[in-house]
C-alpha cells in the first residue's frame, strides 16, 4: 500500500486544486512518521495494509432518489431515509463507500444562501470558503489516524449557514460501508456564520462482515460569533467495524456548541469530540454515552479548551458495559491563563451489568487561570442481584431487565435527542439486549 499514491489518485479523479493535494501529501508524510497510539485496546489484529483505501461506487451525486441506481436506492429505502428526509429534515447528504451519492437541501433554505454540497464539489465551487476552514479546526498532526484521514479523505459534506439564518429542521449526513476490508474516510465541514442556528445529525450503517472494515472520518465545526450549533451522532455500526472519528469545533464570541455523541455499535470505537472556546462568553455542553455489550471496546470522552474569558462548559458521560464489554472514558479540560471566570463541570458515570465487564475513567485537567472554577465527579454503579431479582419478579427476563436498567441510566441524555432518534435508540437498545442485533 502506498498512501501517497492513493492520495494522488483521489485528488486526480476529483480534479482537486493544488492546495488540497499539498494537504494530502503532507498528511501522508505525517502518517508515515507518526507512531501508533500505544494506549488503545482491541487493535491487535488491525492492519491498514489489509484495506481497500478508496472504493468509488461509480455514482454521480444525485438530488433526487430516482436518479440513484436501483440497488442503492432500495438500500436507503430499507433504512427509511427518504421518509425521514421528507418528514423531519431540512437537508440530507449520503455517502456510499468512498463517495457522496445524494445531497439535497430544501429550496427555501437554498434561496437564503444555505449551502449543502458534497465536499468534493464544494472544494471546486467555493474554494476560498472551504480553504479558510478545512484542516484548520482539526489538524492532521493530532495523531497517526488523523493524518491518514487527511491523506485519503473522500466523500462527506460541506454545510454553510449564512449570517442570521436559523434552520428549524435538522440537516443530516449518513454514511454507509458496503464491503469488508474497506476504509471509509469521509469529511464533514460545518460553518455556522454569525447569529445563525443549525442542528446537524450524523448517522451510519454497515452490514455484518466476516472480516473488519475501518471507518476513519472527521468532523470540523466552526461556530461564528453568537452562532448556535447542535451536533448529534448516534453511532450504530455493525459489530465488526473499527471506528475512529476525529471531531472538533471552534466557538467564537457568544457562540454555543451542543454536542451529543452516542456510541452503540462497532468492534472498537475511538472518539473524543472536542470544543475550543475561543471567544469571550462562548459555551458548550457535551453529552457522551456509549454501550459496550460483548467483547467490544468503547474508548471515548470529551476535550474542552477554555481560551477566552467567561467561557463555560459541561460534560456528561454515561458508559455502560455488559457481557465482558470494555468502556473507557478519556477526558481533558484545559483552562488557559487569561480565561478569566471560566466555568467547567465534568460528570462521568459508569454502569457495570456483570462482573466480567470493565469500566475505566481517565480524566485530565490543566487549570492555569486562578479565577476559573472546575469541578469533576465520577461514579461507578453495578447492577446488583437484588435489582435483577426485583425486575424479574415483575415479569421481566434477565436481558429485558438489563435493557431497562440501561435506558434508565441514560434517560437524561435521551431527553436531548430528537424525538425520532430517541425512539429509534430505545428500539436498538431493546433489540441489543434481547439478542436481536449482531
Amino acid at each position: 500500500m502506498n498512501v501517497k499514491a492513493v492520495a494522488r489518485q483521489i485528488a486526480e479523479e476529483h480534479g482537486e486544486p493544488d492546495w488540497m493535494l499539498r494537504i494530502r501529501l503532507q498528511a501522508a508524510e505525517l502518517y508515515e512518521r507518526l507512531k501508533e497510539p500505544k494506549w488503545l485496546r482491541g487493535l491487535d489484529d488491525f492492519n491498514v495494509e489489509d484495506l481497500i483505501l478508496y472504493r468509488n461506487p461509480g455514482v454521480r451525486p444525485a438530488t433526487s432518489w430516482d436518479e440513484l441506481p436501483e440497488d442503492i436506492r432500495k438500500l436507503y429505502e430499507r433504512l427509511n431515509l427518504p421518509d425521514y428526509e421528507k418528514e423531519y429534515l431540512a437537508g440530507l447528504s449520503t455517502s456510499f463507500d468512498s463517495e457522496t451519492v445524494y445531497s439535497k437541501v430544501l429550496d427555501p433554505l437554498r434561496e437564503k444562501g444555505v449551502i449543502l454540497e458534497p465536499i468534493h464539489e464544494a472544494v471546486k465551487k467555493y474554494p476560498d470558503l472551504v480553504r479558510k476552514y478545512f484542516s484548520r479546526i482539526y489538524p492532521p498532526a493530532d495523531h497517526k489516524y488523523a493524518a491518514l484521514h487527511y491523506a485519503l479523505w473522500s466523500g462527506g459534506v460541506f454545510l454553510y449557514v449564512p449570517p442570521g439564518v436559523k434552520l428549524d429542521l435538522p440537516i443530516e449526513a449518513f454514511f454507509y460501508i458496503s464491503t469488508e476490508l474497506e476504509g471509509q474516510f469521509e469529511h464533514s465541514l460545518i460553518v455556522a456564520d454569525k447569529g445563525s442556528e443549525v442542528h446537524f445529525i450524523e448517522g451510519c450503517s454497515a452490514p455484518m462482515f466476516r472480516e473488519f472494515s475501518f471507518h476513519d472520518g472527521a468532523v470540523e465545526v466552526y461556530a461564528a460569533e453568537n452562532a448556535y450549533v447542535k451536533f448529534t451522532t448516534v453511532q450504530n455500526w455493525s459489530k465488526n467495524i473499527i471506528n475512529f472519528n476525529n471531531k472538533r469545533a471552534i466557538a467564537e464570541k457568544g457562540a454555543f456548541v451542543e454536542w451529543v455523541e452516542g456510541s452503540i455499535g462497532a468492534k472498537v470505537s475511538v472518539v473524543y469530540p472536542s470544543v475550543i472556546l475561543r471567544g469571550e462568553g462562548a459555551g458548550t455542553t457535551m453529552n457522551v454515552f456509549s454501550l459496550s455489550h460483548g467483547p467490544y471496546v468503547k474508548d471515548g470522552g470529551a476535550k474542552i479548551f477554555h481560551v477566552a474569558p467567561n467561557t463555560r462548559s459541561t460534560v456528561t458521560s454515561k458508559g455502560i458495559s455488559a457481557d465482558g464489554g470494555i468502556n473507557i472514558y478519556r477526558g481533558l479540560v484545559r483552562i488557559l491563563s487569561g480565561a478569566r471566570n471560566a466555568r467547567s463541570h465534568v460528570s462521568c458515570d459508569s454502569l457495570l451489568l456483570d462482573d466480567r465487564s470493565e469500566a475505566s475513567t481517565y480524566p485530565h485537567s490543566q487549570i492555569d487561570e486562578p479565577s476559573a472554577v472546575f469541578t469533576h465527579e465520577a461514579t461507578t454503579l453495578r447492577f446488583s442481584e437484588d435489582q435483577l431479582f426485583y425486575l424479574q419478579s415483575r415479569g421481566l427476563d434477565e436481558e429485558e431487565a438489563k435493557g431497562l436498567a440501561v435506558l434508565g441510566f441514560i434517560q437524561d441524555i435521551l431527553r436531548d435527542l430528537p424525538l425520532e432518534y430517541a425512539s429509534v435508540l430505545r428500539e436498538v437498545l431493546n433489540a441489543d439486549f434481547s439478542g436481536g442485533v449482531g
